[in-house]
């Protein structure tokens, strides 16, 4: 596979004199290029593991997984040269040595689950499946972020209305370090976040217009996800008061039935009687057990 700075530079509109200006070397460029593409089927195969280990989560819904395209990774390389320098110092470059601890995302895992209360249950499962560089918790301003704080995780407020949790975890797919980047995030999240993607790229700046409307999209994205965990938490209140009172419904029928061979063997008491009595047993039966539903569902129901 060819590699042409020409075509490259037409292709990323990158200028001559933004690869000058930081004294980037471009034939490193093409090592970097080369040696990342001798890795990238290892790096597929160990994609697709981590994808398929994540599947086996019973509150994750789905799971993307991909390797990063080699004429992207040349220009976030380019791009971000300026920050590592700002960072490591003036004299840093990247090289073919560094390269894979320097771009977190070489290969990148998207976990999509349905509800939000189901985030911290996968957060523990990668933290005992995978060693656990950083994680980031990408809110949008407003948002509670009171169990991020508790769990000590680093926040970063998005204007966008960006919201998902990244986790950097390293492995060693060969001799050298590779991090991954796995994303965690709701399937509404999912969808915010892939328009938003499209339009950014699309577009150098976001026309104004469109800003206005993705702004008001991801407020209703947000909007769908506490709809979501409420419509989850009142069938959990539902569920459970169905299987209470299956059980006492189920007592009470023994209690019954009990009752009415007793009073069936009562040689003195009149038949019409007898019939009366089980009669008004019944009744008083059913009446407590619609009175103390009615009163359950009120208390456990968040909707007042």
């Amino acid at each position: 596979m060819s590699f042409k700075k020409e075509d490259f530079l037409n292709k990323y509109r990158i200028i001559e004199e933004e690869i000058s200006c930081n004294k980037i070397d471009w034939s490193i460029m093409e090592d970097i290029y080369d040696d990342f593409i001798s890795y990238k089927d290892t790096y597929e195969t160990q994609a697709e593991f981590i994808a398929s280990t994540l599947r086996n989560h019973k509150k994750i819904h789905s799971v993307k997984s991909r390797v990063k395209d080699a004429d992207r990774l040349i220009e976030k390389i380019i791009r971000k040269t300026q920050n590592r320098k700002e960072k490591h110092g003036q004299d840093f470059q990247f090289s073919v040595e560094n390269y894979k601890e320097e771009i977190t995302d070489l290969i990148g895992i998207r976990a999509i689950h349905i509800f939000k209360e189901d985030w911290e249950d996968i957060h523990n499962f990668i933290l005992s499946t995978w060693k656990v560089n950083e994680i980031t918790a990408n809110v949008r301003d407003g948002d509670d972020t009171r169990r991020f704080e508790e769990l000590d995780i680093q926040i970063q407020s998005r204007k966008s209305g960006y919201r998902s949790v990244h986790y950097l975890i390293e492995f060693f797919p060969t001799s050298q370090k590779v991090i991954a980047e796995i994303q965690v995030r709701t399937i509404f999240e999912e969808g915010y976040g892939e328009i938003d993607h499209q339009l950014r790229y699309s577009h150098k700046k976001i026309p104004e217009v469109l800003a206005l409307n993705l702004l008001l999209f991801n407020r209703i994205a947000g909007s769908s996800d506490e709809m979501a965990s409420l419509i989850n938490l009142l069938n959990r209140n539902w569920t459970e008061m169905e299987q209470k009172y299956e059980k006492i419904i189920e007592f009470k029928d023994k209690q019954i039935e009990e009752l009415r061979h007793r009073i069936s063997d009562k040689t003195t008491i009149e038949e019409k009687d007898k019939k009366e009595i089980l009669s008004g047993l019944d009744n008083i039966v059913l009446k407590a057990d619609l009175e103390n539903l009615t009163e359950d569902l009120y208390k456990t129901s968040p909707i007042k």
